[in-house]
């Protein structure tokens, strides 16, 4: 490889943790170590660009945390860091300690912040896509999301164990404001009756017909996949609702909630973390800025952090399709 484009880097995590973030975190110490680069965490994010958090870290200060949830260097949201004068206390810190380029790991939220601290300021930055929703466009998988996903289907799992004894309909909530990529493909996999999510147009009605549709072939209870952001309805109310549709109905309704960010990381996790992780310092060491690090194809690639905003993975159509077939 030609000589680097960078000799000094800072890593941070921002925004929601999600599973997977600490190998990320591994593999951008470890890389740069290997190529000699410096290289810096950053605490609480872009928080802790403001406030000077830095901390030097080498190969052992991230030893035995690529099985850890969470992250070990923490987040936030940092409001501060929205205004131009927080902007210029970060980079007057980056240029205190030398810094040249960040690694920045995180989702929408933590993308646009670098893409305006690059554009005011010209500091090279380079995103890893750290999410459970995986909306990120320029990857096939963001970190967290196969974690995410498992963690909500061993979690319906469960609960359908608890449903099949007492002959209940179960309405279970997973994340997903904006996405309904973890209700789609947890409700495909636990065999739901039916799976609401944002990106396509539901109806009471549509539900009501699925309930009646599985009573005539002898279906004593039901799992019913909501995402976060329905738009049809907070989860409370849509089992109101179908409560007074179906008076001798016992509903329950479940929320898994944060229990979804946090866990081990899967194997699928750990290893796209580690090659998004090396893939993000050797793009900064070939002199690339405002991109994104992500696999597309099993292959890595950098798409401009301005799509990666912009634009959204789309729900696989077959998906919803195999779902209606599959859940008679």
């Amino acid at each position: 490889m030609k000589e680097s484009a960078v000799k000094k880097i800072a890593v941070l995590t921002s925004g929601g943790d999600s599973p997977g973030m600490n190998a990320a975190l591994r593999a951008v110490v470890r890389t740069a170590n290997y190529y000699h680069i410096e290289c810096y965490g950053v605490r609480e994010g872009y928080n802790g660009l403001i406030h000077d958090d830095f901390l030097k870290m080498g190969p052992r200060s991230v030893k035995n945390i690529i099985n850890q949830g969470g992250t070990i260097l923490k987040s936030a949201r940092s409001m501060e860091f929205k205004t131009k004068e927080g902007r210029q206390k970060a980079y007057d810190n980056c240029v205190k300690h030398g810094i040249d380029a960040l690694v920045c790991i995180g989702g929408d939220g933590t993308f646009t912040g670098a893409k305006i601290f690059n554009e005011e300021f010209g500091i090279r930055v380079i995103g890893v896509p750290g999410t459970i929703d995986n909306d990120i466009f320029g990857t096939d998988n963001t970190i967290g999301y196969d974690t995410a996903l498992n963690t909500a289907m061993e979690a319906i799992d469960k609960i359908r164990d608890t449903a099949t004894s007492h002959n209940r309909v179960f309405f279970v909530e997973v994340m997903g404001r904006d996405a309904g990529f973890i209700a789609l493909n947890s409700g495909l996999a636990t065999g739901a009756l039916d799976i609401l999510i944002p990106e396509k147009k539901d109806s009471m009605a549509d539900l009501f017909a699925n309930f009646r549709k599985a009573e005539k072939t002898g279906k004593a209870s039901s799992i019913v996949v909501v995402a976060e952001g329905e738009k049809l309805g907070n989860i409370y109310d849509l089992a109101k609702e179908t409560k007074e549709e179906f008076p001798d109905y016992d509903i329950r309704v479940t929320i898994l909630g944060h229990i979804q960010r946090g866990g081990s990381p899967s194997c699928a996790d750990r290893v796209l973390a580690s090659r998004l992780g090396y893939g993000a310092v050797v793009g900064l060491m070939e002199g690339k800025t405002n991109v994104m690090a992500g696999m597309r194809s099993n292959d890595l690639v950098y798409t401009p952090i301005e799509e990666a905003i912009k634009k959204h993975n789309e729900i696989n159509k077959d998906l919803l399709l195999i779902s209606e077939i599959l859940a008679i």
